[in-house]
């Protein structure tokens, strides 16, 4: 079975990442899924996102979960039926899951040229030390959305934005590890932060 990497960020923290190499039958019969889960990727259209949602589970049993311990909430938030904090992510062939006693968040993009005509749409602050001309400006500018985009994920809050609540600090040239803020309603959280780099993909993860 394809665990491609498990990461201990602290005792209460453990990430591990799937690279999804199986095809959609071998992760359907390797899955026991609720009828909810089942109807769901039967219903997807795309066998990538299927595979995705299917290694998602996978990684829940290398956890000692089932499909039948994760539920969302009204937010669209996982949450597990034991109390323990969750974030799952997915993109293209690889899926991460965070389990802790924290808050967290989790996400894993591709390296792709085309984040630095979106980077005006969730990117302020940061602008003032990030040099557009860089030879690692893409791999930056992904860096900075998998921050954003976990702790979009932890703080779970309609109407948070990217762009304007979010802040993460520079990090230092083979430094994988930082510090990122959400400015919301008068009030500043401080999270921790690590990522990884592998295989063209970036995985950012936020612990508070």
């Amino acid at each position: 079975m394809p665990l491609y990497k498990t990461i201990t960020p602290n005792s209460q923290t453990v990430v591990k990442i799937w690279k999804i190499s199986e095809s959609f039958d071998d992760l359907m019969q390797s899955v026991k899924l609720k009828p909810e889960s089942l109807q769901r990727v039967l219903g997807m259209k795309s066998e990538l996102h299927q595979r995705g949602f299917l290694s998602v589970r996978c990684l829940l049993a290398e956890f000692g979960y089932e499909d039948a311990d994760l539920f969302y909430d009204g937010n669209g938030k996982p949450h597990l039926k034991d109390g323990k904090q969750i974030s799952i992510t997915h993109s293209f062939h690889f899926s991460g899951v965070i389990v802790s006693d924290n808050v967290i968040g989790i996400d894993i993009e591709k390296q792709r040229n085309k984040i630095s005509v979106i980077a005006h749409k969730f990117i302020d602050y940061e602008f003032s030390y990030l040099n557009g001309h860089a030879a690692d400006y893409v791999n930056k500018l992904t860096v900075i959305w998998c921050i954003k985009e976990s702790l979009y994920k932890l703080f779970a809050t309609p109407g948070l934005s990217f762009k304007k609540h979010c802040l993460v600090i520079p990090v230092s040239d083979n430094d994988y590890e930082t510090i990122a803020w959400i400015d919301y309603e008068d009030k500043k959280y401080r999270y921790q932060v690590q990522f990884l780099e592998f295989e063209g993909f970036t995985c950012a993860y936020v612990i508070k």
